[in-house]
């Protein structure tokens, strides 16, 4: 049973009731992800994610993490692309001072400036090692070329660039600015109701009062459908070859017919993608397909691994594919197969408390509410085989292409 309660500050609070196990665990749900930021300050919000925990006005990162590991607890931040995230977990009667050194975290970093160049060389490290990853590198590429100036062109962790000049006002502004009581989704589960939950919140959050200045709106830019190909050499022994397609957002009819297509295609060992091009063919040492789930136009990408002198037949065969969805009907016994899929892991997926407490705060997060969980099964149980054929002959025509390619090396050289 999950319920909802906004209280008088504009914090909304959910609760997942769940006494299989003595432990609760927390979301704490800020709709400021790195979607947020100005392209000239990717990564921001993964940069504040990373200090946040590193001090507070009264506590140092050594005394933050002794007081979560003197209980044995679990407490953390993280930045999406359409959130910004704490996550903590408990034993039960732990979970009240767990969750009040959580609001301190919240309300009241100092952003030690000593702890920003290390997490700032750290993210800097971990850019560079991305670019030496060709998977990533031809995901950076469709996603640049797809999105063009839209927010979701940005990489989560910024650039070398973006990262470097970065400083402590940037994160107090965006901490400021989207880090309020008003913007806040507190959901919670575990051994414990939802009034108790409410007395919890309001005891440790209760008094926090939202600023008087609005929060800056989001602009969405929108985008230009020009399909491109971009090709990259890169010092790799294998190509990767990926195709993207603009896609429809979380609000619109076709998201949950173009999930059920996206787990048709690259879903699992049986899914076609994998049968067709890697078993059948030998196209392929990875295949796979994906469509996350954005607030905004999302992207339905399709990709695979081969070796280089495979590269244009694996590109023919991904188009094939993907083309095939929208001049043949899927038969009933596949349609039912792949909505059995879809519909078990969506089940698996709200097993612990953290599951539980994740999936109703990402909900509402992005605007759905808590009853898109039952709709989302709803949804999929409604969808014919006519509607996906429907949905790709929506969005599946033109692809963006970006195909990562091992370096030409000249006839001449030794």
């Amino acid at each position: 049973m999950t319920q909802k309660t906004t209280l008088a500050n504009g914090i909304v609070v959910i609760t997942t009731e769940n006494s299989t196990a003595d432990i609760i665990a927390g979301r704490l749900f800020f709709r400021a992800g790195s979607c947020w930021e100005p392209q000239e300050q990717a990564g921001l919000s993964h940069l504040l994610a990373a200090v946040m925990m590193k001090g507070t006005q009264n506590l140092s990162a050594l005394e933050i993490a002794e007081k979560v590991e003197s209980i044995g607890a679990s407490l953390g931040t993280d930045a999406a692309t359409d959130y910004f995230l704490v996550f903590l977990k408990s034993v039960t009667k732990d979970f009240l001072p767990l969750l009040q050194l959580a609001a301190e975290i919240v309300r009241s970093p100092s952003f030690p400036e000593a702890q920003i160049e290390l997490e700032r060389r750290l993210i800097l490290q971990q850019i560079s090692q991305a670019q030496e990853q060709p998977m990533t590198v031809a995901f950076e590429a469709l996603r640049q070329i797809l999105y063009q100036d839209h927010p979701y062109a940005a990489s989560g962790l910024g650039t070398k660039e973006t990262v470097t000049a970065l400083n402590r006002a940037d994160l107090e502004y965006f901490h400021q600015a989207y880090l309020r009581p008003d913007n806040l989704i507190v959901s919670i589960s575990g051994n414990i109701t939802h009034p108790q939950v409410l007395e919890l919140v309001e005891q440790v959050f209760g008094a926090w009062q939202a600023p008087p200045i609005p929060m800056p709106e989001m602009v969405w830019q929108p985008i230009k459908h020009q399909p491109q190909e971009r090709v990259i050499h890169q010092d790799t022994k294998q190509a990767i070859v990926m195709l993207g397609y603009p896609a429809a957002s979380v609000y619109e009819p076709a998201y949950t017919a173009l999930k059920l297509l996206s787990a048709y295609l690259g879903n699992g060992l049986s899914s076609r993608l994998f049968v067709e091009l890697r078993e059948k063919q030998g196209l392929a040492y990875e295949v796979s397909a994906l469509y996350p789930t954005r607030v905004d136009t999302s992207a339905f990408v399709v990709y695979l691994g081969t070796a280089p002198a495979n590269q244009s037949i694996a590109l023919e065969g991904l188009r094939a594919e993907v083309d095939r969805l929208s001049t043949t009907t899927l038969t009933r016994e596949e349609v039912q197969k792949i909505k059995n899929k879809v519909l078990g892991q969506h089940a698996l997926g709200k097993q612990t408390n953290a599951q539980l407490a994740q999936t109703p705060g990402y909900y509402e997060a992005i605007g759905l509410g808590i009853d898109f969980d039952q709709k989302f099964i709803q949804d999929i149980n409604r969808v014919t085989a006519a509607d996906l054929q429907a949905a790709a002959q929506q969005y599946l025509q033109t692809p963006y292409v970006a195909i990562v390619s091992p370096n030409i090396v000249s006839p001449n050289n030794d």
